[in-house]
């Protein structure tokens, strides 16, 4: 399947020495070097220094946004199935110095923290199959970036290329990302682009059904659209028969189950207020909900967006091995390099995809504790670095001890969801 992949974007390149080059380089992503930069690449893929790597992300001809687009197109073809979503996310890179483009001191759930750092946008495409990465745009700072035209040039910003808030950015992608022919029913976010009027109203314009977050101080109409309230003072006064359990999804150790309540907002059919009950803390979550059809609430649940570095989607600490370490500073680096670790990632889970059973998942009953679990994209990421690391392996012996992991692994899920359903409040 590798060989297919770079069959599909061999054209983009120009020249047979950068194709080979970003052969090598995604054979690096897959390996078991420690660090993602050039020189470690380099050193994985045999050359005597790393400037074939550094060519390749510099100044080679190839086109990344070519690679994206087919980089989207076999996601789709591999993961596509008609409960498609599109997840919209971002990731920080910690960075150090200030001549890394797109790079100042701003918060990142990467650390948890203001640091200094460059943010990326990221587009996904979630379906029951799997979720990848699709698009991505690098943020740019409006003061100390879009202002500058020397620290612009330096770093190899186009001309073209003006401020553009997050949302915007979410927006452009997602757009490039339906005129492309991609079918989604609904696009989730977290606060950052709920928050955003005019995202909003660019999905509803589009005809694309939208979940996302928005904080407890959002400000919404009820009582058809008389009367304007905080979102947090609509839970007080709901009656209990308005919550509802269901589940938003398996986790780690079990479904996990919250207390929804769906309430009709605006004027319309069509725009609802979601809110998500933690059953044992009792945090509250709140969505915003539009739809071009009548749905039902079951119908709208956000539960496939969860931060998508923590669910190993984002090319930052769960990625094809810690990409966050890369070493480029230029505009076109960072692009090309993000697009070939999406492309490392779009792999794995195709790969994870085609060797899943093809019977539906049951969230209520699991498989039996003697099952393995399926393959996932770190434990093929695990077995592909060992056959590129130690090809003297066989492939029995890496087979039986990946077996083994699975075997326990789905020992201690069964543990896990029978204590959860144990645990778990009745009503």
């Amino acid at each position: 399947m590798f060989d297919q992949v770079m069959a599909r974007i061999a054209g983009r390149f120009g020249r047979v020495e950068p194709r080979a080059s970003a052969r090598a380089y995604l054979l690096g992503l897959l390996s078991k070097a420690e660090r993602k930069n050039c020189w470690q690449l380099a050193e994985q893929a045999g050359h005597v220094r790393p400037g074939p790597m550094q060519r390749l992300l510099r100044y080679a001809r190839w086109d990344a946004d070519a690679v994206r687009d087919d980089l989207r197109a076999y996601a789709v073809e591999h993961l596509g199935t008609d409960d498609a979503v599109l997840i919209v996310d971002e990731t920080g890179f910690v960075k150090k110095g200030h001549a890394s483009a797109g790079v100042q001191r701003q918060y990142t759930g990467t650390a948890g923290r203001i640091e200094n750092s460059q943010v990326g946008v990221f587009l996904a495409y979630a379906t029951s199959r799997g979720r990848a990465l699709i698009d991505r745009r690098l943020y740019l700072p409006e003061q100390s970036w879009c202002s500058d035209p020397e620290r612009r040039h330096a770093a190899g910003i186009p001309e073209e290329v003006q401020f553009a808030t997050k949302p915007r950015l979410a927006w452009e992608m997602i757009a490039a990302t339906l005129d492309a022919g991609v079918e989604a029913a609904w696009v989730t976010g977290d606060e950052a682009y709920g928050q955003d009027p005019r995202l909003r109203a660019a999905l509803e314009a589009r005809g694309t059904g939208y979940v996302l977050a928005v904080a407890c101080s959002m400000r919404v109409r009820i009582n058809h659209g008389r009367t304007p309230v905080r979102a947090d003072t609509v839970t007080g006064r709901l009656p209990a028969t308005s919550w509802q359990r269901h589940s938003a999804g398996n986790g780690a150790k079990g479904p996990r189950h919250y207390d929804w309540a769906w309430i009709h907002i605006g004027t319309d059919e069509h725009r609802h207020l979601l809110i998500r009950r933690n059953r044992s803390s009792g945090e509250l979550a709140f969505h915003l909900c539009w739809s071009p059809t009548t749905v039902t609430r079951r119908g709208a649940g956000p539960g496939r967006r969860r931060p998508l570095e923590r669910r190993g989607v984002l090319p930052g600490r769960q990625g094809p091995g810690r990409t966050r370490h890369y070493q480029v500073r230029h505009w076109t680096s960072w692009h090309r390099h993000i697009t070939l670790a999406m492309l490392a990632l779009a792999f794995l889970t195709a790969l994870a995809a085609d060797a899943a059973p093809q019977r539906p998942a049951d969230p209520y009953h699991p498989a039996r504790s003697r099952d393995p679990i399926k393959l996932t994209v770190p434990e093929i990421l695990h077995l592909l670095a060992a056959v590129l690391n130690a090809p003297a392996l066989s492939a029995t012996r890496l087979l039986q001890w990946s077996n083994w992991r699975r075997q326990h692994q789905a020992t201690a899920r069964h543990s896990h969801y029978q204590r959860r359903s144990a645990d778990e409040p009745a009503g």
